[in-house]
């Protein structure tokens, strides 16, 4: 049987993955008159239906307003000057307007994408989701080529000068780096979140990290009916084993003391979320380039995900722009420039989880040295501007 010959598409930036991170970068792209063709193996829809937390640092705000890719994130959105953190049955609140002069915003990352999604649409951008095949080729050369066969089951290929992975953490491209030319920074805790969604009003106008003999809890918002929480649990843990009365019982437990209770709903959803820690080095393979989760992941106490995802495509759109203008070493500044603001989000978050958490084994000395940890950064204005500081993003744009 003849194989049907690929329809062949040819431009400047095949990106794989159609994300946030892809997106954006297609968007941001096509502002500075530069072809892109996206691709994603998952519906418009699939990504839709896929529901995903999220806190944008005040850089990602600035990135999707400015862009022009909407302003819904400041309508809808929710504005945090700070959050709580909680130990020893009291609270205590990091004032990030007195401290750094910045906010965060609850705006949940499917929101994110389909913003951006509609953005790509009105601008007549080529984004092609539920293709299938996948495959990468010739990425050490100065021609990089994708095919796949596209929704309609149409052989196709992409014919580009430079190849973007940003196909999440099973990503196809990073494996086209050959395993000698590659390094993995890998980090497994050995401890999950027990993820709720519940309808209920807000139990408090911002987010509460709390640090308690039973472990850590995490008390978020989603809207004015619909709440997020979080409690440290096993990574074995079956979420079958749980009913409400002990999911509510568990969660008040973590976050008692002075009065303060959790306002309680029926639980819609719930999930065992694992924790690790990766770093892919170097990003870049000759003209392939990695970007978001495709070349890293944090745990989400520090909230650093999707931030590092826009973040990377900040740089790479400025190297791309240089090289595709013709200075042919831009490339090269991408990937350092890239990991310093990954390997910083790495500690920030790994200091914060490892601050928040109990370790299985932890011994009374363990936990003491925590709460005295956490007693250092809420009782120095020091202390409290370093986490303010990381939580809201990193001053200056050139990372």
């Amino acid at each position: 049987m003849v194989e049907p010959t690929p329809s062949v598409t040819r431009t400047a930036v095949g990106i794989v993955g159609g994300g946030p991170a892809g997106l954006m970068l297609s968007h941001l792209l096509a502002a500075s008159g530069i072809d892109s063709v996206v691709l994603d193996n998952r519906t418009r829809h699939q990504i839709e239906q896929t529901v995903r937390a999220g806190i944008l640092e005040r850089d990602s705000v600035r990135l999707l307003v400015d862009a022009g890719v909407s302003d819904r994130v400041l309508r809808e959105g929710h504005e945090h000057e700070g959050i709580e953190l909680r130990f020893g049955g009291t609270g205590h609140r990091i004032d990030f307007q007195d401290l750094v002069g910045e906010s965060v915003w609850l705006y949940p990352q499917t929101d994110v994408f389909m913003d951006l999604a509609v953005a790509r649409e009105r601008d007549g951008g080529d984004v092609r989701f539920g293709v299938t095949d996948v495959a990468v080729h010739d990425v050490t050369t100065d021609a990089p080529r994708v095919t796949f066969t596209d929704s309609d089951g149409r052989a196709c290929e992409v014919r580009c000068t430079v190849l973007v992975g940003a196909d999440g953490s099973r990503s196809t491209c990073r494996h086209e780096i050959p395993e000698e030319q590659r390094r993995h920074f890998y980090r497994e805790y050995p401890f999950a979140w027990f993820g709720i969604l519940c309808e209920a009003p807000p139990s408090a106008p911002e987010l509460i990290y709390s640090h308690s003999d039973r472990g850590f809890a995490l008390i978020s918002q989603r809207t004015e009916s619909v709440q997020r929480m979080y409690f440290q649990c096993d990574p074995a843990e079956r979420v079958e084993d749980w009913s409400e009365d002990r999911i509510w019982e568990e969660l008040q437990a973590r976050v008692a003391g002075d009065g303060f209770r959790l306002k309680e709903g029926r639980i819609t959803d719930k999930t065992v979320l694992p924790f690790r820690s990766f770093v892919c080095e170097p990003m870049r393979h000759g003209a392939m380039l990695l970007a978001g989760d495709a070349a890293h992941t944090v745990p989400p106490t520090g909230a650093k995900g999707l931030n590092l995802a826009l973040a990377d495509v900040r740089v790479l759109h400025e190297c791309l722009e240089r090289f595709l203008g013709g200075d042919a070493d831009a490339l090269d500044d991408y990937s350092a420039r890239a990991l310093q603001r990954v390997w910083r989000a790495q500690h920030f978050s790994y200091w914060m989880t490892t601050m928040l958490h109990r370790l299985p084994d932890a011994s009374d000395f363990d936990v003491r040295r925590q709460v005295g940890e956490l007693t250092s950064v809420v009782s120095s204005r020091a202390g409290s501007t370093f986490l303010a500081e990381a939580y809201t993003g990193w001053p200056g744009r050139k990372d």
